[in-house]
């Protein structure tokens, strides 16, 4: 079990024969950078009432998101919860889908029946997220399942909370996928905090992923807030499956540093800890990692990336915004009951 570096000065380390190109060092921070400011843009949308329900922020955890979902392959299943806006975004979700599903508007993906990331695109091996926490393990368990059965070289990949450890999906869904051997990839975002409820008071462990051994299955600590550590860990738990040695849970040891939503000051969280975290910020610490490594010649290469995005969240807040509301005669489509 590889556990985090403790040095008190946090940078970027490269994991041993990781191999990714200057094109995919760049879009890593791009979907990170795209990740932060989209949910900075859906901030102040919330501010002005045009968001319709809750805003879940991944303040601090963009490299979880990014750096799992930029592992998998074509063919590969990922099912997101709400602070996966990355792995949505590396997915090749727009950030207009993504504004007038926040905003319930008749272009989202949804068409404005269902909120914020509560949708799927299984032509991009996108399964729809489920509210009740923890419910997604089984469901790609069973996905993995259908993948073993057909030979396919494939795996699932799914999240879970600190606090969702605790629920009764957690254990069946690790445990059936275990003893079947399955393909699957939980990635364990320990954050510190379920909603107002710290970690300690749930598992009376240093770290979560000691609990892989008592399923049967392998577990790996790795540093939540490194992206290319984050990838890596991931590219090894996937070979790790197709070779039939069954699921991995990685625990990635990051921080949520907003509220559980955009309604919660997180009044809750000691400033000490919060301000430790801050210095551990993952796209800060990328973008010094690029500079000093010479991946890019200068700021400035980073500074283009940005000014890219933020005219691409512009455009995608104008169109939309400009998009109208569902029909309320569509109400009753594509419902089961």
């Amino acid at each position: 079990m590889v556990k985090p570096s403790t040095s008190d000065a946090y940078a970027i380390a490269v994991p041993d024969g990781l191999e990714l190109d200057r094109t995919g060092r760049l879009e890593l921070y791009y979907f990170m950078a795209l990740n932060r400011k989209l949910e900075e843009r859906l901030g102040m949308l919330y501010r002005q009432n045009k968001v319709v329900g809750g805003l879940y922020s991944s303040l601090g955890q963009e490299a979880c998101s990014v750096g799992t979902a930029y592992a998998l392959e074509r063919g590969d299943f990922l099912a997101p919860m709400i602070r996966n806006l990355g792995s949505l975004l590396v997915r090749g979700v727009r950030p207009t889908d993504v504004m007038a599903q926040y905003c319930a508007r008749a272009i989202g993906p949804t068409r404005g029946k269902d909120l914020n990331v509560h949708f799927g695109w299984v032509e991009r091996g996108l399964i729809a997220p489920i509210s009740v926490v923890g419910a997604l393990i089984p469901v790609m368990a069973g996905i993995a399942l259908e993948m073993k059965m057909h030979d396919k070289k494939n795996v699932a990949l799914t999240y879970i909370g600190d606090g969702g450890m605790s629920t009764t999906d957690f254990h069946e869904g690790l445990n059936f996928a275990a003893v079947h051997k399955l393909p699957m990839i939980l990635i364990v975002e320990n954050n510190q905090w379920a909603y107002s409820t710290h970690v300690s008071k749930q598992a009376n462990v240093r770290d979560l992923a000691v609990r892989a051994e008592g399923y049967g299955c392998y577990g790996e600590i790795v540093d939540g807030n490194n992206v290319l550590a984050v990838l890596d860990a991931t590219r090894r738990a996937r070979t790790r499956c197709l070779r039939g040695e069954g699921p991995a849970m990685l625990e990635a040891k990051t921080f949520r540093r907003k509220g559980h939503a955009e309604h919660d000051d997180a009044g809750y969280v000691p400033r000490e800890q919060r301000a430790e975290w801050e210095k551990k910020d993952p796209i800060d610490a990328y973008r010094r990692f690029l500079v000093e490594r010479r991946v890019v010649e200068s700021a400035s290469e980073i500074d283009e990336i940005d000014a890219k995005i933020v005219a691409i969240l512009e455009a995608a807040a104008d169109e939309a915004l400009s998009a109208p509301f569902p029909d309320p005669s569509i109400a009753r489509e594509n419902v089961y009951g």
